[in-house]
C-alpha cells in the first residue's frame, strides 16, 4: 500500500507538471483586463521586511544582456535575482530605460510558466517588488511596455490564485496573499483580486492563530513575521484610501499583544521553538513611525511565562507541544528557561538551525538536550518524524499544570509535563524561585515515577552563550559564571555537576561552540528531587 500510494502521488505530480506547462494552462492564466496601474505603493512601507544596502547600486553595473542567460548561477543567487528584491537597493538615479529594458527581457524569457522562475514565493515577491518600485519600473515608460507590464503582473497573479491553496508553507501563502491584495489595490480590481486576497487572509488568520492571536506553532519568529506582513497589508489599504477590513485590524491587535509580550516588554530574543537572535529595534522604529502602539501586561501568554523587573528577567516555556502540522520549527524544550541579567543572557537555550541548511544540525537543535531543561536517558521529551524535508512531531506532550507568582521580593514559576510518561512512566515537574533582594535563583526539578521499578540516567543542562566564561572550583561543588562585569555561582549539593562542550545556534544559520553546565545522576527514587541554585556573587 505504501508503494502504491507513492506511485499514485508521483503519477499525479507528473500530470500536474504537464498541465502547468501546457498551452491550456497558459491560456487560462492569460485572461487579463485592460486596467492600468492606479495606486502606486510607497517603497518605504516594505522597510520592515527588506534589508536595504547603505551603498546604493546602479543598474549600469549589471550586464543586462547576460543577466537572464547565465546558466552557472547558484540557486540562492538565482532566487535573489528573480525575486527582484534587489531593486530596493538600486540608486534612484539609475536609468529607468535600462531597468524597464531588463524587465522586458525577463518577460520575453519567462512569459510562460516554468517551475523555476515562477516558483510560488518568487512570483509573489517579484510582483511586490515591481509594483513597489514603480518609480523605476513603470514611470516614464512607453505605452507598449506598460501594456506588457500590466498583463504579466495580472498573469502572475492569476497563477498565484491557482496555486495558493496547494502551497505547503503558510509563510509562502501569506506572501502570496499580500501580493494578490496589492495587485487588487493597484489595479482597482476589487472583484477578482482584492476580495479573494482579503478572504484568504482571514482564513490564514483562523488557520494559524489561536484564540488569543498567538501562532499555533508557538513560534516567536513566525509571530513577528506575521505582524510585519499584516501591518504592511493594512498600510497598503490605508495609503490607497481603501476601506480596511475589520478582521485585518483585529488580527493586528492580537499579534501586537503577542509582540509586546515576547519582545517589547523585555527587548530580548528568547530562544524558544525556532527563534533566533533577531534584534527587532528597527521594527520598533518602523511601528513608531506608522503610529502603532502595543501593550500587554500579562505574565503568562502563548504558552510562555515571563517575569521581569528593571534588572532581571526569567522566562520559561510552559506550553504543550502544538498539533503536528504546526511543528516544522518546534523544539522539544518544555519547561526550558532563560535568565537575563541587566540585558545579558545568563542562562540560555541553544537556539535553532534550519533544516534546509543542515538536517543533522536541525535535528540536534530540536532535541531536548539543546534546551535548558531535563532529559532522561538522552531521549527528547517529544518524538519527531521526517515529513516533506522537515522534522515534525510524531508524539507530543501536554503541560499538566502551571502557575506563577510575581511579587516585589519573590518570584516563582511551576509547571510539569507528561513527555516522559509513556516510555519511562515518569513526569517532569519544575519549580524555579527567585529572590530579588538576595539575587538568588533556587530550582527544583522533580522526576515523579508512576512505577518505581524504573531506574535510569538523567541530565539537566543549563546552556551558556559563547562569550560567557565558566570555571569549576577545586572542591567540584561550584561552577563560577563570568558574565562580563558580573559574577554568578552555580551549585547543586547532592548530584554531580560538570561543564560540557556544546553548539550554539542563536545566530540564524550559524553555529559556534559554547559550554553548558549539566547535572547528572541515576533516578532510583519514587520522587527524585534535584535542587540547584544560581546566585550572584
Amino acid at each position: 500500500m505504501i508503494y502504491m500510494n507513492q506511485f499514485f502521488f508521483s503519477f499525479l505530480n507528473q500530470l500536474r507538471k504537464l498541465y502547468l506547462n501546457s498551452h491550456f494552462y497558459d491560456k487560462r492564466i492569460s485572461k487579463t483586463n485592460n486596467k492600468s496601474l492606479v495606486y502606486k505603493p510607497s517603497p518605504y512601507l516594505l522597510s520592515s521586511l527588506i534589508r536595504y544596502q547603505k551603498k546604493k547600486i546602479k543598474i549600469e553595473d549589471f550586464s543586462l544582456d547576460e543577466i537572464w542567460s547565465n546558466s552557472n548561477i547558484k540557486l540562492k543567487e538565482y532566487k535573489n535575482l528573480n525575486s527582484f528584491y534587489w531593486f530596493f537597493s538600486l540608486d534612484l538615479k539609475s536609468s529607468k530605460q535600462k531597468i524597464q529594458s531588463l524587465i522586458s527581457n525577463w518577460i520575453t524569457n519567462n512569459h510562460k510558466y516554468n517551475s523555476k522562475s515562477w516558483e510560488f514565493d518568487l512570483t509573489a515577491k517579484r510582483i511586490i517588488a515591481w509594483l513597489s518600485c514603480h518609480s523605476l519600473t513603470y514611470e516614464e515608460s512607453e505605452q507598449d511596455y506598460r501594456n506588457d507590464f500590466d498583463k504579466i503582473i495580472q498573469k502572475q497573479t492569476n497563477h498565484l490564485i491557482n496555486e495558493i491553496n496547494k502551497s505547503k508553507l503558510i509563510d509562502d501563502k501569506l506572501i502570496g496573499c499580500a501580493s494578490i491584495i496589492l495587485v487588487g489595490l493597484c489595479y482597482q480590481n476589487e472583484k477578482n483580486y482584492l476580495l479573494f486576497g482579503s478572504s484568504l487572509l482571514k482564513k490564514i488568520s483562523k488557520l494559524t492563530l489561536d484564540n488569543f492571536g498567538f501562532p499555533k506553532s508557538r513560534n516567536i519568529k513566525q509571530l513577528v513575521f506575521y505582524l510585519k506582513y499584516f501591518i504592511l497589508i493594512r498600510e497598503w489599504f490605508k495609503e490607497s484610501q481603501t476601506i480596511i477590513p475589520e478582521h485585518l485590524n483585529e488580527t493586528i491587535y492580537h499579534l501586537g499583544q503577542g509582540y509586546a509580550f515576547v519582545w517589547q516588554n523585555s527587548h530580548a530574543d528568547f530562544l524558544f521553538n525556532g527563534n533566533n537572535i533577531s534584534n527587532n529595534s528597527d521594527f520598533d522604529n518602523y511601528l513608531k513611525r506608522l503610529g502603532y502602539k502595543f501593550k500587554n501586561e500579562n505574565k503568562d501568554y502563548g504558552g510562555y511565562i515571563i517575569l521581569k523587573n528593571k534588572k532581571m528577567c526569567l522566562a520559561m516555556d510552559v506550553g504543550s507541544s502544538p498539533n503536528s502540522k504546526y511543528t516544522k520549527d518546534y523544539q522539544s524544550g518544555a519547561l526550558s528557561f532563560e535568565i537575563i541579567s541587566n540585558g545579558k543572557k545568563l542562562i540560555s537555550n541553544s537556539g535553532y538551525f534550519n533544516y534546509k541548511n543542515n538536517p543533522k544540525l536541525n535535528e540536534l537543535s530540536k532535541s531536548t538536550a539543546a534546551q535548558s531543561t531535563l532529559t532522561i536517558d538522552d531521549n527528547s521529551s517529544c518524538k519527531f518524524t521526517k515529513l516533506n524535508n522537515s522534522l515534525i512531531i510524531k508524539k507530543g506532550l501536554k503541560i499538566i499544570q502551571k502557575n506563577s507568582i510575581f511579587e516585589k521580593d519573590y518570584w516563582k514559576i511551576s509547571a510539569s509535563h507528561d513527555g516522559y510518561l509513556k516510555k519511562y512512566k515518569s513526569m517532569h515537574e519544575r519549580h524555579i524561585e527567585f529572590f530579588p533582594q538576595e539575587m538568588k535563583f533556587i530550582g527544583i526539578d522533580k522526576i515523579i515515577k508512576k512505577k518505581t521499578n524504573y531506574n535510569y540516567k538523567f541530565d539537566i543542562r543549563f546552556h551558556i552563550e559563547p562569550n560567557v566564561k565558566l570555571m569549576k572550583t577545586q572542591d567540584n561543588k561550584t561552577i563560577l559564571i563570568e558574565l562580563k562585569d558580573e559574577g554568578w555561582k552555580f551549585t547543586c549539593e547532592n548530584y554531580d555537576i560538570n561543564i560540557d562542550n556544546g553548539l550554539y545556534f542563536g545566530d540564524k544559520n550559524l553555529y559556534t561552540e559554547n559550554h553548558n553546565i549539566y547535572i547528572s545522576g541515576i533516578s532510583n527514587e519514587e520522587i527524585e528531587n534535584i535542587k540547584w541554585e544560581i546566585e550572584k556573587i
